[in-house]
């Protein structure tokens, strides 16, 4: 019986991996450590299309100094020292601390000398960041096996593909490479954009939504003053001789007095331990700020919605005409609605200053460590 040739030609399986490698995430508690869980998941397979050669594990490990406790520490030797203890091959730290070279913000830090890199998390926004993340991880463990696996690039069209790679470079969050002393490279963005980018992102860390939830005290009080506002016939008066311009300073002014409470009272103005980190201290006290100043102003949004149904369900027309001794209207609703809700804000502020401090620092800023 002859030999059956109709059968397609024999599959080749892929080459298997010579090389097995350790790549560990060392992360900052709270968001960075968020990112690095759900970035493990995929990173294995995405290094294993770029490496083929390379069989690949992923570990991931919280780390107290990749956050503000350690700030003014040297996150690369400190991951150096990790990733020896841990015997791992490579290691990259996602940090929420801001990184700068000079006023540029830095997204990424590679140092391929020593096996270590560097992503700083809010550096690159607050917008799609699982992503950028990702990127930012791919292109620094790019840069610490450049001279280990050198990837081959396409031959023809060179000037094209060098063309895409540098739009791509200057188009993406992470940033340009700028090369340095010991095959050191750094991830740069534009001053002005990086900046405000950093910022954003530093607030998009600490969560401040959560800020509302988690000062129960001030809530309470805030509540209480409401609920006196809107059944005082007096406070009914004050709102209708009341012109929009001076609610408005009202509603400002009240803002700004918890706020102030809150940061004051509480201790969340951080200051510099030594003048060489002044600058990363000076933007996590903005961060802190503007964390508050979002979580606040939600915090008065609500309390406006709430007060102005309360006041719409509580008080009949015709009560209120027969105090204010004129025809009223929506406007005159939503003018009682918001004297009450700035007085009620500051009367929050009373409530924030007994709130628990251990509370109060976690609702302000959650990616931080005390």
């Amino acid at each position: 019986m002859g030999e059956d040739r109709s059968a397609g030609p024999e599959v080749t399986n892929p080459r298997p991996p010579t090389q097995r490698m350790v790549l560990g995430l060392l992360a900052a508690p709270g968001v960075a450590h968020d990112l690095a869980g759900q970035l493990s998941e995929e990173l294995r397979g995405l290094l294993r299309e770029r490496f083929p050669s390379v069989e690949w594990e992923i570990a991931v490990d919280v780390e107290l100094t990749a956050g503000t406790a350690g700030l003014g520490a040297d996150l690369v030797q400190m991951a150096r020292q990790r990733m020896l203890a841990e015997g791992w091959d490579l290691v990259v730290v996602l940090t929420d601390l801001p990184l700068h070279v000079g006023r540029r913000p830095v997204t990424a830090h590679a140092s391929a000398a020593l096996g270590v890199g560097v992503v700083s998390v809010p550096a690159l926004g607050a917008l799609a960041l699982d992503r950028r993340v990702r990127e930012a991880v791919l292109r620094v463990v790019d840069r610490l096996l450049d001279q280990r696996f050198p990837r081959r690039r396409p031959p023809r069209r060179a000037s094209m593909w060098l063309l895409r790679a540098r739009l791509h470079a200057l188009t993406s969050p992470v940033g340009v490479a700028v090369g340095s002393e010991e095959r050191n490279v750094r991830f740069v963005t534009p001053t002005v954009q990086g900046n405000l980018r950093l910022i954003v992102g530093m607030v998009r860390a600490n969560r401040p939504w959560r800020l509302v939830v988690g000062l129960s005290r001030a809530l309470v009080a805030a509540l209480g003053t409401a609920a006196f506002g809107i059944t005082s016939p007096g406070i009914w008066l004050l709102a209708n001789g009341m012109g929009w311009m001076r609610l408005l300073a009202l509603s400002l002014g009240s803002v700004l007095a918890i706020c102030v409470t809150l940061i004051v009272v509480h201790g969340l103005w951080e200051r510099s331990p030594t003048p060489e980190v002044r600058q990363r201290v000076l933007l996590i006290n903005l961060a802190t700020a503007l964390t508050i100043a979002v979580g606040i102003l939600t915090h008065y949004l609500a309390l406006l919605v709430i007060n102005a149904v309360a006041a719409a369900a509580l008080i009949a027309p015709a009560v209120f005409e027969m105090q204010l001794h004129h025809p009223v209207g929506p406007g005159d609703y939503v003018k009682l609605a918001w004297l009450v809700s700035s007085l009620a804000t500051i009367g929050g502020a009373l409530g924030a200053a007994v709130e628990n401090e251990t509370a109060v620092r976690e609702a302000a800023y959650g990616y931080r460590e005390d």
